[in-house]
């Protein structure tokens, strides 16, 4: 029998972009959102040795460049075993979406993997791997919402933005992610924007403590704010002794976090600026780009609010989908 793992998506809530690293890479600040639409990977341990992987989807490789593939040669090699690993990826999130899916594919072929060979590695270890085989594999081994840092592997659990209802859409079109890297430098380098590039040219170092004070950095203050919000979502009582009633949806707003990625790929594909917008007419009390696109989401006060929000996008030809954000503990729970 396989061993079966649900393939949970993220969304970014804001991601803000550094100067490239001499590695090639950039430093990135992002909040990332574990949430329930998810792919389903299948892991089986066959006679023989090597690594099969097998997907319905055409446009997903079934070679050794796929995520997939390279998380199973480390685990593989990880726990010293030389078994036949078979994967199945049944795919119901889009390819190239700003979803994480195939980061998310990787770690799932990993837990299930360690099901399947009934071995299991220390979290420091499953990091260490999950960061070798891509940037923002590491956050689906911590799930809920997380801060990342870094080019994205470095990442610290925050206090779980509470279960919120949300409504994505996904557009029949693949954003390049290094394009949108390079658009972004272009962008920069011409002289815009001048207050995001002046912000990270400043040698600020990540800060060890999520509650470190830098007003200046305005991701970081959505991080603080999570982290400062509620011990109990169910009693509405703060870490900071207050009561907070209703939903942190308006917090979020007020501190104007964007996605970077917008800047450039909105002017790219016009059509994608459109659809945020018939987001917030919808009813959206925040919508933004996820990672760099092409996916949109919105999210909204209620499920009412986000039931009526898909039907008013489906009547105009859009493809959207009510879901849910994920806690930490119910993203381990539904795996």
């Amino acid at each position: 029998m396989p061993v079966t793992i649900r393939s949970f998506a993220k969304i970014n809530l804001g991601l803000y972009i550094g100067p490239p690293r001499a590695d090639g890479f950039h430093d990135l600040r992002t909040v990332y959102q574990t949430i329930a639409l998810h792919d389903v990977i299948r892991v089986r341990i066959g006679r023989g040795t090597g690594i099969a992987i097998t997907c319905a989807d055409p446009r997903v490789p079934c070679d050794s460049s796929n995520t997939c593939y390279r998380m199973a040669e480390r685990v593989l090699e990880e726990l010293d075993s030389s078994k036949r690993v078979e994967i199945e990826i049944e795919k119901r999130l889009p390819v190239q979406g700003g979803l994480g899916a195939g980061s998310s594919n990787a770690v799932a072929t990993m837990i299930g993997m360690e099901r399947a060979l009934k071995k299991r590695m220390t979290q420091a270890r499953r990091l260490r791997v999950a960061a070798a085989v891509g940037s923002d594999l590491p956050l689906f081994l911590v799930g809920g919402t997380v801060l990342g840092v870094g080019r994205g592997e470095e990442v610290y659990p925050l206090a779980d933005f509470p279960a919120t209802p949300m409504v994505v859409v996904t557009p029949d079109i693949g954003v390049s992610t290094p394009r949108a890297f390079a658009d972004w430098d272009a962008l920069v380098s011409n002289g815009e924007p001048a207050e995001l590039r002046s912000a990270w040219t400043g040698q600020r170092p990540v800060p060890t403590q999520l509650t470190a004070s830098d007003g200046s950095d305005r991701l970081l203050e959505v991080g603080r704010a999570m982290s400062a919000w509620l011990v109990s979502p169910n009693t509405g009582a703060s870490a900071l002794g207050r009561s907070r009633a209703g939903s942190l949806l308006p917090d979020l707003v007020r501190t104007g976090i964007e996605n970077d990625f917008e800047r450039v790929v909105f002017p790219q594909y016009p059509e994608l600026r459109d659809m945020k917008g018939a987001l917030e007419r919808a009813g959206a009390v925040y919508a933004s780009l996820s990672g760099s696109g092409s996916t949109l989401y919105g999210l909204f006060q209620n499920r009412a609010a986000a039931t009526r929000a898909v039907s008013r996008l489906r009547k105009q030809g859009l493809q959207a989908v009510a879901t849910t954000t994920l806690t930490r503990k119910q993203y381990w729970k539904s795996l």
